[in-house]
């Protein structure tokens, strides 16, 4: 069963190949449903927002809000500092690591029910496990950030989870942390494959914010991949991203 909704500002689709597991697909749709209501920064009423407002204390806050909190300051620990929260002013915006969050508690879900082969796909980061409809691995595209119907790269994820951050949809909505105020425009887009689509996200956003840098960081963690574009169109990968390109 394959199922697409907007949710969360962008198109979220969970697709499983096996049969009898449409009551489950409906139950992920509602969980992405339940983090936009609690996360958005849009939504006057989410708990980010009212934290935001200083209606309530952090240590007041729901496990999920604080579970989040926790894994952006240790992403921002492990990211020298190229991933931060809080903005320069002083509002918390979660944005760079919940939707990451969100596919990996997800398919969490959809493997605790019984399911085994599907993706989940949110904005275009994306979580697989198993197999296709056609018994082969789950093929994902790149897009070219210059133009949106092109595909630039077809990988195979198998089974692990790519993000990619840029700037060519939502316009310069990342931020270095280390200089607020500049505008990230030496790269476009890295797209980046980790262990499950929650590592490859937070450290996706922290890769951006370093600008040419970010493919380097990328190539010095164990168990990562990336390809990177920068503004002139140039494309570089890490050592063995090509493991997963497909013809």
């Amino acid at each position: 069963m394959r199922e697409t909704r907007i949710i969360m500002g962008m198109p979220i689709t969970v697709d499983v190949v096996d049969a009898g597991f449409g009551n489950l697909v409906r139950d992920a749709m509602l969980w992405f449903e339940a983090v936009d209501a609690k996360f958005s920064t849009y939504r006057a009423d989410s708990e980010i927002s009212r934290f935001n407002r200083s209606e309530i204390l952090e240590a007041s806050l729901s496990a999920e809000v604080q579970e989040v909190f926790a894994l952006a300051r240790r992403t921002q620990d492990e990211a020298q500092g190229f991933f931060n929260m809080r903005k320069a002013d002083a509002t918390v915006d979660p944005s760079g690591i919940v939707k990451g969050w969100a596919i990996h508690k997800g398919a969490q879900m959809l493997c605790d029910g019984g399911a085994e082969n599907f993706f989940v796909d949110a904005g275009g980061d994306i979580q697989t496990h198993g197999l296709n409809e056609d018994g082969e691995d789950w093929r994902v595209g790149i897009r070219s950030p210059f133009h949106l119907s092109e595909i630039i790269k077809v990988v195979a994820p198998r089974g692990q989870g790519m993000a990619t951050s840029g700037s060519y949809i939502r316009g310069n909505h990342i931020w270095n942390p280390h200089a607020p105020r500049e505008t990230l425009s030496d790269v476009v887009s890295i797209s980046v494959l980790g262990p499950d689509v929650l590592e490859a996200d937070r450290f996706a956003t922290a890769a951006f914010a370093m600008g040419a840098n970010g493919i380097y960081f990328i190539e010095s963690l164990p168990g990562f991949e990336a390809y990177q574009v920068n503004a002139s169109g140039v494309a570089t990968q890490t050592t063995n991203f090509g493991d997963h390109v497909l013809p």
